[in-house]
Protein backbone atom coordinates (compact mmCIF):
# COMPACT_ATOMS: atom_id res chain seq x y z
CA UNK A 1 0.00 0.00 0.00
CA UNK A 2 1.37 3.60 -1.18
CA UNK A 3 2.31 5.51 2.14
CA UNK A 4 2.22 8.61 0.12
CA UNK A 5 -0.68 10.09 0.99
CA UNK A 6 -2.61 11.02 -2.87
CA UNK A 7 -4.80 13.93 -2.83
CA UNK A 8 -7.73 15.07 -5.33
CA UNK A 9 -5.32 18.40 -5.88
CA UNK A 10 -1.92 16.42 -6.18
CA UNK A 11 -3.84 13.88 -8.74
CA UNK A 12 -5.49 16.53 -10.80
CA UNK A 13 -2.44 18.57 -11.54
CA UNK A 14 -0.41 15.61 -12.00
CA UNK A 15 -2.82 14.32 -14.82
CA UNK A 16 -2.85 18.04 -16.32
CA UNK A 17 0.84 17.53 -17.35
CA UNK A 18 1.28 16.86 -21.20
CA UNK A 19 5.02 16.50 -20.79
CA UNK A 20 8.25 15.95 -18.36
CA UNK A 21 11.64 17.41 -18.25
CA UNK A 22 13.86 14.85 -16.05
CA UNK A 23 17.02 15.36 -13.92
CA UNK A 24 18.86 12.36 -14.13
CA UNK A 25 21.90 12.53 -10.96
CA UNK A 26 19.67 12.71 -7.27
CA UNK A 27 16.09 11.99 -9.39
CA UNK A 28 16.32 9.02 -11.57
CA UNK A 29 19.85 7.18 -10.28
CA UNK A 30 22.54 7.88 -8.42
CA UNK A 31 25.74 6.91 -9.60
CA UNK A 32 25.24 3.52 -11.11
CA UNK A 33 22.52 2.44 -9.02
CA UNK A 34 18.61 3.16 -10.35
CA UNK A 35 16.67 5.04 -7.42
CA UNK A 36 13.01 3.34 -6.50
CA UNK A 37 10.32 3.92 -9.01
CA UNK A 38 12.78 5.20 -11.73
CA UNK A 39 11.53 2.18 -13.83
CA UNK A 40 7.75 2.55 -12.72
CA UNK A 41 7.78 6.30 -13.51
CA UNK A 42 9.04 5.51 -16.51
CA UNK A 43 6.87 3.04 -17.79
CA UNK A 44 4.08 5.36 -17.21
CA UNK A 45 4.91 7.97 -19.42
CA UNK A 46 5.48 5.60 -22.01
CA UNK A 47 2.39 3.88 -21.35
CA UNK A 48 0.44 6.87 -21.60
CA UNK A 49 2.40 8.48 -24.34
CA UNK A 50 3.72 11.46 -22.55
CA UNK A 51 6.80 13.09 -24.00
CA UNK A 52 9.85 12.99 -22.22
CA UNK A 53 13.20 14.39 -22.39
CA UNK A 54 16.35 13.84 -19.64
CA UNK A 55 17.55 17.18 -18.80
CA UNK A 56 20.91 16.94 -16.65
CA UNK A 57 23.40 19.65 -15.70
CA UNK A 58 25.97 17.18 -15.56
CA UNK A 59 28.55 18.02 -18.58
CA UNK A 60 30.82 15.12 -17.63
CA UNK A 61 29.42 13.03 -20.32
CA UNK A 62 27.79 13.92 -23.44
CA UNK A 63 24.34 12.66 -25.05
CA UNK A 64 25.52 9.43 -26.02
CA UNK A 65 27.05 8.33 -23.17
CA UNK A 66 23.59 9.22 -21.00
CA UNK A 67 21.88 7.17 -23.42
CA UNK A 68 24.20 4.29 -23.03
CA UNK A 69 24.06 4.70 -19.40
CA UNK A 70 20.39 4.44 -19.10
CA UNK A 71 20.12 1.53 -21.23
CA UNK A 72 22.47 -0.35 -18.97
CA UNK A 73 19.82 1.10 -16.02
CA UNK A 74 16.86 -0.67 -17.62
CA UNK A 75 15.73 3.00 -19.11
CA UNK A 76 14.31 3.18 -22.16
CA UNK A 77 17.36 6.08 -23.94
CA UNK A 78 17.93 7.78 -27.38
CA UNK A 79 20.32 10.25 -27.77
CA UNK A 80 17.46 12.84 -29.35
CA UNK A 81 15.79 12.41 -25.67
CA UNK A 82 18.79 13.69 -23.54
CA UNK A 83 19.63 17.40 -23.39
CA UNK A 84 23.11 17.59 -20.86
CA UNK A 85 24.34 21.35 -20.26
CA UNK A 86 27.43 20.80 -22.44
CA UNK A 87 25.12 20.03 -25.46
CA UNK A 88 23.08 23.26 -24.77
CA UNK A 89 26.28 25.72 -24.03
CA UNK A 90 27.86 24.12 -27.43
CA UNK A 91 24.59 25.39 -28.92
CA UNK A 92 24.51 29.05 -26.91
CA UNK A 93 28.19 29.51 -28.51
CA UNK A 94 27.65 28.13 -32.11
CA UNK A 95 24.66 31.07 -31.98
CA UNK A 96 26.90 33.76 -30.77
CA UNK A 97 30.91 33.12 -30.87
CA UNK A 98 30.82 30.92 -33.99
CA UNK A 99 34.29 29.01 -35.08
CA UNK A 100 35.90 30.32 -31.37
CA UNK A 101 39.16 29.14 -29.91
CA UNK A 102 38.36 27.86 -26.32
CA UNK A 103 40.31 26.76 -23.41
CA UNK A 104 37.77 24.04 -22.12
CA UNK A 105 37.97 23.06 -18.57
CA UNK A 106 36.35 19.92 -18.85
CA UNK A 107 36.64 15.84 -19.27
CA UNK A 108 37.62 14.47 -22.63
CA UNK A 109 34.08 13.77 -23.79
CA UNK A 110 33.43 17.48 -23.15
CA UNK A 111 36.02 18.74 -25.14
CA UNK A 112 34.91 16.33 -28.15
CA UNK A 113 31.98 17.95 -28.59
CA UNK A 114 32.93 21.23 -28.67
CA UNK A 115 35.45 20.07 -31.21
CA UNK A 116 32.57 18.46 -33.33
CA UNK A 117 30.71 21.40 -32.83
CA UNK A 118 33.39 23.25 -35.03
CA UNK A 119 35.53 25.12 -32.54
CA UNK A 120 38.41 25.31 -32.01
CA UNK A 121 40.22 23.90 -28.77
CA UNK A 122 43.32 25.93 -27.84
CA UNK A 123 46.03 26.10 -24.77
CA UNK A 124 47.38 29.32 -25.60
CA UNK A 125 45.12 32.70 -26.75
CA UNK A 126 41.57 31.84 -26.32
CA UNK A 127 39.05 33.76 -27.52
CA UNK A 128 36.53 32.07 -24.23
CA UNK A 129 37.45 29.80 -21.69
CA UNK A 130 34.57 27.48 -20.94
CA UNK A 131 34.19 25.69 -17.54
CA UNK A 132 32.40 22.13 -17.35
CA UNK A 133 32.24 19.50 -14.65
CA UNK A 134 35.93 18.63 -15.44
CA UNK A 135 36.57 15.08 -13.45
CA UNK A 136 40.11 15.51 -14.85
CA UNK A 137 40.82 18.41 -13.64
CA UNK A 138 44.44 19.13 -12.72
CA UNK A 139 46.02 22.55 -10.78
CA UNK A 140 47.75 23.57 -13.91
CA UNK A 141 44.66 23.69 -16.43
CA UNK A 142 42.93 25.26 -13.91
CA UNK A 143 45.99 28.00 -12.79
CA UNK A 144 46.36 28.42 -16.87
CA UNK A 145 42.38 28.85 -16.70
CA UNK A 146 42.42 31.26 -13.97
CA UNK A 147 45.53 33.34 -15.59
CA UNK A 148 43.57 33.78 -19.16
CA UNK A 149 40.36 35.26 -17.33
CA UNK A 150 42.81 37.50 -15.23
CA UNK A 151 44.23 38.95 -18.40
CA UNK A 152 40.37 39.95 -19.38
CA UNK A 153 39.39 36.48 -21.77
CA UNK A 154 35.58 36.05 -20.79
CA UNK A 155 34.54 32.65 -19.51
CA UNK A 156 31.28 30.66 -19.73
CA UNK A 157 29.97 27.93 -17.45
CA UNK A 158 28.19 24.83 -18.59
CA UNK A 159 26.27 25.02 -15.14
CA UNK A 160 26.12 26.17 -11.52
CA UNK A 161 25.76 22.84 -9.42
CA UNK A 162 28.17 22.67 -6.12
CA UNK A 163 27.98 19.22 -5.54
CA UNK A 164 26.99 16.26 -7.67
CA UNK A 165 24.94 13.29 -5.59
CA UNK A 166 27.07 9.94 -5.89
CA UNK A 167 26.48 6.83 -3.79
CA UNK A 168 27.37 8.02 0.06
CA UNK A 169 27.30 11.31 -0.46
CA UNK A 170 28.47 14.05 -2.63
CA UNK A 171 31.36 15.38 -4.92
CA UNK A 172 32.25 18.91 -6.16
CA UNK A 173 30.77 19.29 -9.29
CA UNK A 174 31.58 22.52 -11.67
CA UNK A 175 30.21 25.60 -9.61
CA UNK A 176 32.94 24.35 -6.61
CA UNK A 177 35.23 24.62 -9.65
CA UNK A 178 33.81 28.21 -10.54
CA UNK A 179 33.89 29.30 -6.83
CA UNK A 180 37.59 28.71 -6.65
CA UNK A 181 38.09 31.16 -10.35
CA UNK A 182 35.91 33.63 -8.69
CA UNK A 183 37.90 33.80 -5.62
CA UNK A 184 41.67 33.34 -7.55
CA UNK A 185 40.31 36.07 -10.40
CA UNK A 186 37.46 38.01 -9.40
CA UNK A 187 35.94 37.96 -12.11
CA UNK A 188 32.00 35.81 -12.65
CA UNK A 189 31.00 34.02 -15.63
CA UNK A 190 29.57 35.75 -18.72
CA UNK A 191 26.68 33.53 -18.00
CA UNK A 192 26.19 30.25 -16.95
CA UNK A 193 24.00 28.55 -19.34
CA UNK A 194 22.71 25.15 -17.25
CA UNK A 195 19.50 24.85 -14.78
CA UNK A 196 18.58 27.07 -13.88
CA UNK A 197 19.27 29.71 -17.13
CA UNK A 198 16.05 29.89 -18.72
CA UNK A 199 17.80 28.64 -22.08
CA UNK A 200 18.21 25.25 -21.30
CA UNK A 201 14.61 24.74 -20.63
CA UNK A 202 13.66 26.66 -23.53
CA UNK A 203 15.45 24.44 -25.86
CA UNK A 204 14.36 21.40 -23.99
CA UNK A 205 10.86 22.34 -24.48
CA UNK A 206 11.18 23.22 -27.87
CA UNK A 207 12.09 19.38 -28.19
CA UNK A 208 9.04 18.21 -26.57
CA UNK A 209 6.54 20.54 -28.64
CA UNK A 210 4.25 20.27 -25.60
CA UNK A 211 2.87 23.88 -23.64
CA UNK A 212 5.55 25.37 -21.47
CA UNK A 213 2.42 25.46 -19.01
CA UNK A 214 1.20 21.80 -18.75
CA UNK A 215 4.91 20.68 -19.19
CA UNK A 216 6.95 19.76 -15.60
CA UNK A 217 10.45 19.81 -14.77
CA UNK A 218 11.28 16.39 -12.08
CA UNK A 219 14.83 17.41 -10.12
CA UNK A 220 16.44 17.21 -6.54
CA UNK A 221 17.97 20.66 -6.28
CA UNK A 222 16.14 23.96 -5.49
CA UNK A 223 18.30 26.11 -6.61
CA UNK A 224 18.48 24.26 -10.29
CA UNK A 225 15.65 22.39 -11.08
CA UNK A 226 13.50 24.58 -9.35
CA UNK A 227 14.17 27.75 -9.44
CA UNK A 228 14.63 27.43 -13.08
CA UNK A 229 11.37 25.57 -13.89
CA UNK A 230 9.50 28.55 -11.78
CA UNK A 231 11.32 31.17 -14.01
CA UNK A 232 10.53 29.63 -17.20
CA UNK A 233 6.41 28.88 -16.21
CA UNK A 234 7.01 25.28 -15.86
CA UNK A 235 5.30 22.82 -13.36
CA UNK A 236 7.91 22.35 -10.63
CA UNK A 237 8.37 18.61 -9.06
CA UNK A 238 10.97 18.59 -6.37
CA UNK A 239 11.48 15.02 -4.90
CA UNK A 240 13.76 14.41 -1.99
CA UNK A 241 15.85 11.80 -3.02
CA UNK A 242 18.54 13.48 -3.95
CA UNK A 243 20.88 17.00 -2.74
CA UNK A 244 17.71 18.83 -0.73
CA UNK A 245 16.44 17.75 2.18
CA UNK A 246 13.00 18.28 4.24
CA UNK A 247 14.79 20.53 6.00
CA UNK A 248 16.61 22.69 3.30
CA UNK A 249 12.76 22.89 2.14
CA UNK A 250 11.54 24.84 4.98
CA UNK A 251 13.32 27.78 4.57
CA UNK A 252 13.36 27.73 1.13
CA UNK A 253 12.98 30.63 -1.89
CA UNK A 254 12.05 29.04 -4.76
CA UNK A 255 8.83 26.68 -3.87
CA UNK A 256 8.11 23.95 -5.80
CA UNK A 257 4.92 23.04 -7.22
CA UNK A 258 4.81 19.54 -5.87
CA UNK A 259 6.60 17.66 -3.82
CA UNK A 260 7.19 13.73 -3.90
CA UNK A 261 9.82 11.80 -1.88
CA UNK A 262 10.71 10.50 -4.81
CA UNK A 263 9.57 9.41 -8.10
CA UNK A 264 8.09 5.93 -7.16
CA UNK A 265 5.54 8.25 -5.50
CA UNK A 266 4.92 10.59 -8.67
CA UNK A 267 4.68 7.07 -10.89
CA UNK A 268 1.99 6.13 -8.01
CA UNK A 269 0.02 9.03 -8.44
CA UNK A 270 0.17 8.96 -12.24
CA UNK A 271 -1.23 5.26 -12.01
CA UNK A 272 -4.22 6.49 -11.03
CA UNK A 273 -4.60 9.19 -12.98
CA UNK A 274 -7.49 8.70 -16.28
CA UNK A 275 -5.36 8.05 -19.79
CA UNK A 276 -4.39 11.32 -21.77
CA UNK A 277 -7.23 12.55 -23.89
CA UNK A 278 -4.49 13.61 -26.16
CA UNK A 279 -0.39 13.26 -27.07
CA UNK A 280 1.56 15.67 -28.08
CA UNK A 281 4.86 15.47 -30.73
CA UNK A 282 8.35 16.47 -29.76
CA UNK A 283 11.03 13.96 -28.06
CA UNK A 284 11.41 11.54 -25.34
CA UNK A 285 8.86 8.79 -24.72
CA UNK A 286 7.53 8.01 -28.54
Amino acid sequence: MCAFEITPDVRRRVSSLTGFLLDMDGTLYLGDTLLPGALEFLTQLQTRGIPFIYLTNNSSQDAEAYARKLKRLGLSATCDQVLTSGAATSSWLRARYPRARLFVLGTPSLQAEFAEAGFLLVDEAPDLVVLGFDKTLTYDRLARACTFIREGVPWIATHPDINCPVPGGFIPDAGAIAAAIIASTGREPMVTIGKPNPYIFQEAVARLGTPVATTAMVGDRLYTDIAGARAAGLVAILVLSGETTPEDLKDAADRPDLVFPSVRELAQVLATCPPPRTSHGGGGGR
